[in-house]
């Protein structure tokens, strides 16, 4: 996954050396810099986290759209029988 390379930002963190390790293998293997391959791992977290968010959004829309149209099959059908009443009548 590439990552936009604007604005970068020096910060200091504190991680387990384990972690430390596997970025820094990671980094040789891809002939990338260990602050890459962080800012890679990161951009997969957040790319998943607003694909999930977005996920939940579409199932609450469609939840409500259903509930829209079951309330209106209703008014439909209670307006359509109106209507061959009055023609009936007519």
């Amino acid at each position: 996954m590439d990552v936009p390379s604007i604005s970068a930002r020096k910060i200091t963190i504190s991680l387990p050396g384990e972690l430390v390790e596997f970025a820094d293998r990671q980094a040789l293997k891809k002939n990338v810099s260990r602050s890459q391959i962080i800012s890679q791992a990161l951009a997969v977290v957040k790319a998943k986290e607003e694909a999930l968010l977005a996920a939940e959004g579409y199932q609450f829309f469609a939840r409500e759209a259903e509930a829209f149209a079951e309330i209106s099959a209703v008014a439909t059908v209670e307006a359509w029988a109106a209507m061959e009443n009055d023609w009936d009548a007519g």
